[in-house]
């Protein structure tokens, strides 16, 4: 396609690797938060190797940064995860079922042209940079590598944006060609494709075909390329996106099975085991979960991490709309008692008696589960002997945050009467939320990159997809434990007499995936692959009132819709109107 007087929107970033830059924040992941300085267009830009291989890094700006990404409130709050203290955002789209409503457009429309116009870039590497000249200080030899890099790092890329365009319309158009950005983007594209067409056939095949191309780990775990994308990524992604398949939502469609995940992942583990590793030291500033999180590649040596979108520090402003009101803040994401429910005791036992194919305990109509009297869980103690991985996730009353002690009770610190900001639910949120930020007046900066995906990821899904496909095993038990015994738990899932059959096993999985993944963008996606989203997601969100003399209370926060269409989004209507493409069912 000619494309001379097109305009293209050039990030011009900071960063030349292996030049002169020494601090982390003025090297790769520095370009991320740069508005476009300059307009070229495409013969200006593939004209020079410096300025394409610009335009070609620019591409990482289309990984999104979860943390109130939606107006303000995150998508775990559309979950039975979190309430938003907001007016707006998720809690006038998504929580009253209104998919259509304008608070929840950055995910419910925007995604659709943000995720096509980073395809866009990545179709312009693969179609121009063949023809780029050779810079003139590049040897021949790392001209020849570098292309071949940028060549594979956009195949990645474009098989990363179609999955996320699949995970929220299912298959869409797949192009391959540059489209013209001041139109619709898919002009002559209306066919929608099968989910085997779509992933197996285009996307897995994408993730590995272009991962030999890619850097190897010694070289993509360089500081200087913290966050580009190397052999590893493309491993692991492929090995979550076969899960997907092999789940009940997908696997008579894409003739992916649990044998198939589990082989995926265990591929993983033991070509790049010896690189990454679960995150395991704790220090003064946090426990080794909230430092896996936290921490960074190259400021920390978390080993834990494996994809993920690099930002330069934080400072205050990035925190306060999920920080809670007596600190200061404007409340946010508040966890629900849902969630807290998921979370084991400290000794590995059950608080509860039953969890559902959701992996949340049994309500029976009740705001209180059926208690295991055995593991000593008591509503009036229910924040004590708990999996530790909870006080890291959660905040709640009477523990310790910034400057003083969250008080939850009416009229207290952060509950303040007139606030309607305060808590909903009882809690505030502790889990990527740096304290240090905190300190000296608000005035503290801390990393805090957005996680893709990490190793805790990959042991859970090898979990997960070798019960499936093989029922409890010892590998499966040893998966599962490594992480519990990382978050602090003492017992071994080995111990547990109720964890002995595929079903009993499998409800465990997905409530250790959720409590552990909590907040990093999974539930969503889980319930769904799970098909048990109508059940996950129609149910009362609950909360708890801490009354004067602090006896808790439990009490239903909010009730929710949720039907079968709403799987998937509605493909946005002003798509529909120029292209006329197939709507999503329901829609």
């Amino acid at each position: 396609m000619e494309m001379k007087k097109t305009i293209i929107y050039v990030a011009f970033i900071c960063i030349t690797i292996g030049l002169l830059f020494t601090s982390c924040e003025d090297m790769f992941g520095d370009f991320l938060d740069k508005q476009p300085s300059n307009e070229l267009t495409k013969d200006q830009v593939f004209s020079d190797w410096n300025t394409a291989r610009q335009q070609h890094l620019d591409t990482y700006n289309f990984f999104r940064n979860g943390a109130g990404r939606i107006n303000s409130t995150w998508l775990d709050a559309t979950t039975d995860l979190a309430e938003t203290s907001f007016s707006g955002g998720v809690k006038l789209s998504f929580n009253i079922g209104n998919y259509y409503g304008g608070t929840g457009s950055p995910e419910l429309i925007e995604t659709w042209e943000h995720f096509y116009r980073g395809i866009r870039k990545c179709n312009m590497t693969l179609e121009y940079i063949e023809d780029v000249p050779k810079d003139p200080t590049d040897s021949d030899e790392k001209y020849i590598i570098d292309k071949a890099n940028f060549v594979s790092e956009a195949r990645f890329l474009r098989a990363y944006f179609y999955w996320e365009l699949f995970k929220s319309y299912g298959p869409t158009p797949i192009v391959k060609e540059v489209l013209d950005p001041d139109g619709d983007l898919l002009t002559g594209y209306s066919t929608r494709p099968s989910i085997k067409e779509y992933v197996v056939d285009f996307i897995l095949s994408e993730l590995s075909e272009c991962e030999a191309g890619l850097m190897n780990y010694e070289d993509g775990a360089k500081a200087a390329n913290a966050g580009r994308i190397s052999q590893p990524m493309a491993r692991a992604l492929y090995s979550r996106i076969m899960l997907y398949m092999a789940s009940p939502r997908f696997s008579g469609e894409s003739g992916v099975t649990w044998a198939d995940a589990s082989t995926a992942s265990k591929s993983f583990i033991d070509t790049y085991g010896s690189n990454y590793s679960l995150f395991k030291t704790s220090d003064a500033t946090g426990t080794a979960y909230t430092n896996a999180i936290l921490r960074t590649t190259y400021q920390g040596n978390n080993t834990e991490t494996i994809i993920f979108r690099n930002s330069v520090q934080i400072g205050w402003s990035a925190i306060s709309n999920d920080t809670p009101v007596g600190e200061g803040g404007n409340g946010g994401l508040c966890p629900s008692q849902n969630l807290i429910d998921m979370y084991d005791m400290a000794d590995g036992s059950s608080p509860f008696t039953q969890y559902d194919a959701t992996g949340a305990p049994v309500y029976s109509g009740t705001l209180t589960p059926s208690v295991n009297i055995v593991s000593g869980y008591s509503d009036q103690d229910m924040w004590e002997n708990r999996d530790p991985r909870l006080a890291s996730t959660v905040l709640f009353h009477g523990v310790s945050w910034g400057n003083g002690i969250i008080n939850v009770i009416k009229g207290q610190r952060d509950n303040p009467v007139g606030n309607a900001n305060a808590t909903p639910t009882g809690y505030y949120v502790r889990k990527y939320i740096p304290e240090n930020v905190l300190s000296n007046v608000h005035s503290g900066r801390s990393y805090r990159n957005w996680i893709i995906m990490r190793y805790a990821e990959v042991l859970l899904n090898y979990a997960e997809a070798m019960n499936e496909a093989n029922g409890p095993t010892q590998e499966v038990y040893d998966a599962l434990d490594e992480i519990r015994h990382r978050g602090g738990i003492t017992g071994n899932v080995t111990s547990r007499t109720d964890l002995t059959t595929k079903e009993a096993l499998r409800n465990f999985i997905r409530k250790e995936r959720t409590v552990e993944l909590a907040f990093e963008e999974h539930r969503m996606w889980d319930v769904r692959r799970w098909n048990v989203a109508v059940e996950a997601l129609s149910r009362p969100i609950y909360g708890v009132e801490v009354e004067t003399g602090g006896a808790i209370a439990r009490k239903m926060v909010q009730t929710r819709p949720f039907d079968q269409k709403m799987y998937l989004y509605p493909i946005p209507e002003a798509e529909v109107w120029k292209t006329n493409i197939e709507n999503n069912p329901g829609w």
